[in-house]
């Protein structure tokens, strides 16, 4: 073969190759585009199957929601069509009632016009009565009026004469009770007292040689003391004891404090004595302003001026009808505190207008005019609030209640003063003058509570309303005040109430 061959057949198989490689890549391009073809079909197929299945679902949601609106309607058309209904039967019962009350407001003007017609029949009827009565009795009105109050005055003389005895013993205990107010505050503030416990304080001695040491050579040693300390000492045959008198306790203290130091002593000369009784004024001026501070402390009131503390604590050396006014204040400023925080009070000012209600006890024998006046002077001085002094200055009627807090420091100084044993007098005593005071009521029938009040000024008595009537019940009141008239012995007054109460009672079935 030659050359030439050989190399027309390799070109002719080279081209061959070619096309049978295009053929083939046409080929094989057909299927691929065959493949895409049908695999799109069929992504669109599935996209309208679940098109289609969203529309059902759709219309079937579509179809629920409007069968809920629709039976939501008809439930709110039917609560609309009841609503009506009451409305209007409301309506119907209106119109009924405002047909009833016309008709009652008929009825009692008919009724008014009766009971207008029946008065001026029965003040017709009343004039012929009185005409009658005067040509019967010969009288007129104004005689007989008098006849009658002569009747009635002679009937009950005696009740008019046990009246008027007792608003006389009534006044006389009023005065009687003033007078010795009025002389036991003269007596804290002068010298010329006689009550041992409020004007004296009682030394005890060891033995009786000591009252020649206190006496000393021709009295030298008792006319020093007595002028160093400004008290007077009693030595009289009372064994194992000598006297202390003056009219300031403060003064009285330091005396006994003195007294007692020189006696441990032993040395009891002038010069001694001066040294003791310095010393001792500085312990009770040391004592007087502990007790001032402990005071404030108990009793919560703060922010006050030191010099006001310490007139605060001189009135742990004074007393007020037995009672010690320091202890009395604290009292007071707790009871002010607690109603003031009940009636929604200024706490703060009720407490301290308490406390130094009756500061002005403390330099009363010092100072002239009233404790209350003498204790504004102390606040104003030294700086009290203006709220502080209203609230205390009122406490005796001095001067008016300008606010709530001057009200309760008053009615703390009541209930501080006049509580069971607080001011000379026991509690058994107490206890039984209200026992007693209830047993007289509860002896008379018909009684079924008794309580006695206000201290036993007042006994309430609850009667049972099937057994006494109300005339009967005014009845009572006065048996049961002649009774305890006749078997009680009391100071001032007490009122007898009684109090009928009638029940009725009925059961809807």
């Amino acid at each position: 073969m030659s050359l030439k061959t050989l190399l027309l057949l390799t070109i002719t198989s080279g081209l061959g190759g070619i096309v049978f490689g295009y053929f083939l890549r046409w080929l094989i391009t057909l299927g691929q585009k065959g493949s895409m073809e049908i695999a799109v079909k069929k992504t669109l197929l599935e996209a309208k199957d679940q098109a289609q299945k969203i529309a059902d679902k759709a219309d079937t949601q579509a179809e629920e929601l409007l069968r809920e609106i629709r039976e939501k309607e008809q439930v709110k058309e039917d609560e609309l069509k009841r609503k009506e209904e009451r409305l209007i039967k409301k309506d119907e019962l209106l119109d009924k009632r405002q047909v009833d009350i016309d008709r009652e407001v008929e009825t009692i003007k008919r009724r008014l016009e009766e009971i207008k017609q029946l008065k001026e029949e029965l003040k017709q009827i009343e004039q012929k009565k009185a005409t009658e009565l005067e040509r019967v009795a010969k009288l007129t009105e104004a005689e007989g009026r008098e006849e009658l109050l002569e009747t009635i005055t002679k009937n009950y003389e005696a009740d008019l004469l046990i009246r008027m005895r007792k608003l006389e013993m009534l006044g006389e205990e009023k005065l009687e009770t003033k007078a010795k107010s009025i002389l036991t505050a003269v007596i804290q503030r002068l010298a010329n007292g006689t009550i041992p416990e409020v004007m004296s304080t009682v030394v005890a001695l060891p033995s009786d040689d000591v009252k020649g040491k206190i006496i000393g050579k021709e009295g030298r040693n008792i006319r020093a003391f007595e002028k160093a300390s400004g008290v007077e000492v009693i030595i009289d045959d009372t064994p194992g004891s000598i006297i202390l008198s003056s009219f300031d306790p403060v003064r009285r203290q330091i005396a006994k404090v003195a007294l007692d130091a020189l006696i441990v002593d032993g040395r009891i000369h002038p010069a001694k004595i001066e040294e003791i009784v310095t010393k001792s004024k500085e312990n009770v001026s040391q004592i007087i302003k502990d007790k001032g501070e402990q005071a404030v402390y108990e009793a919560n009131v703060f922010n006050l001026d030191p010099r006001i503390i310490l007139i605060l604590g001189r009135l742990h050396f004074r007393t007020s009808y037995g009672q010690n006014v320091l202890q009395h204040s604290i009292e007071m400023a707790h009871l002010a505190g607690m109603l003031a925080e009940e009636l929604g009070a200024d706490v703060p000012v009720a407490r301290a207008g308490a406390l130094l209600h009756d500061i002005g006890k403390a330099i009363d024998h010092e100072v002239s005019g009233t404790h209350v006046e003498i204790g504004r002077r102390i606040l104003e001085k030294f700086g009290a609030s203006e709220a502080v002094i209203k609230a205390m200055q009122a406490h005796h009627g001095e001067y008016p209640y300008e606010t709530i807090e001057s009200i309760i420091v008053q009615t703390a100084d009541a209930i501080s003063g006049s509580r069971p044993g607080a001011r000379r007098d026991t509690l058994e005593n107490y206890l039984k003058r209200l026992k007693d005071l209830e047993d007289v009521a509860n002896s008379f029938p018909g009684v079924e509570k008794t309580y006695a009040i206000q201290a036993g000024r007042e006994i309430r008595i609850f009667v049972k309303p099937q057994e006494v009537s109300d005339i009967g019940a005014k009845k009572l009141a006065r048996n049961i005040a002649l009774r305890v008239e006749q078997e009680l012995k009391y100071p001032g007054e007490i009122k007898i109430t009684v109090i009928r109460e009638a029940r009725v009672v009925e059961y809807a079935r």
